[in-house]
C-alpha cells in the first residue's frame, strides 16, 4: 500500500478524532455554577443643580483637584515683558511632564520635544479650559507659550527658577507650571 505523507497525516487525524479523545480536566469544572447575581437596589433616581462657582477667596465645594494652599503664581507685567529675573529658554529644559494649577485647578501637561508645527507637540491630561486644548508648545528667548489646535496662543509663561514657570492664560487666569 502506498500512502502519501499527507494522506497518512489525514488518516491518523481521523483516528485520533474517532477514538474519542477525552480529558476529566474540565469536568469538575462542568459541575460547577457561578451564584447568582444579587439584582440591583430599586429606588428613585433624582436630578439637582449644580451649586454656582464658589467666588474667589471662599471655600469651593467642588470636587475637583485644586492646587495646594500655599501656590503662589506671579503675574505677568501688563506689557507682557518678561519679569525681572526671568531665564532664557531652551525646549531641552521644558521637556518632560508637568504640573498645571490654573486658578486653583490642577492637572497635568506632558511637553515631548516632538516637533509639531512651528514647536513641539502638547498634551494635556484631565485639564480645565483653556488648557484642556494645548496641542503644541515653544520657547523664545525668555517666554514659553502654549498653543490651541489653530497655533494660537493659550498661555504666556516665564520661568520663576528652578523646575517652575509662572504666566497667564489668554484670558488672564493665573497659571503655573511645576515638576
Amino acid at each position: 500500500m502506498n500512502f502519501s505523507k499527507g494522506g497518512l497525516v489525514a488518516v491518523s487525524l481521523a483516528a485520533i478524532v474517532a477514538s474519542g479523545c477525552s480529558t476529566s480536566r474540565f469536568s469538575s469544572m462542568d459541575d460547577q455554577q457561578p451564584a447568582p447575581l444579587q439584582p440591583a437596589p430599586a429606588g428613585q433616581v433624582s436630578s439637582n443643580q449644580r451649586p454656582p462657582p464658589a467666588a474667589p477667596g471662599t471655600t469651593d465645594p467642588s470636587p475637583c483637584p485644586t492646587a495646594p494652599a500655599n501656590t503662589q503664581v506671579a503675574s505677568l507685567p501688563p506689557d507682557g515683558a518678561a519679569p525681572a529675573g526671568a531665564a532664557d529658554l531652551s525646549a531641552a529644559a521644558v521637556a518632560g511632564v508637568w504640573n498645571v494649577s490654573v486658578s486653583g485647578q490642577s492637572c497635568k501637561v506632558a511637553t515631548p520635544q516632538t516637533k509639531f508645527g512651528a514647536g513641539f507637540r502638547a498634551g494635556p491630561l484631565h485639564c480645565p479650559a483653556p488648557i484642556d486644548g494645548i496641542k503644541s508648545w515653544n520657547v523664545a528667548g525668555k517666554q514659553l507659550t502654549l498653543y490651541d489646535e489653530n497655533g494660537g496662543s493659550l498661555a504666556r509663561l516665564y520661568s520663576s527658577g528652578g523646575s517652575k514657570f509662572d504666566g497667564q492664560t489668554s484670558n488672564g487666569q493665573p497659571i503655573s507650571l511645576t515638576r
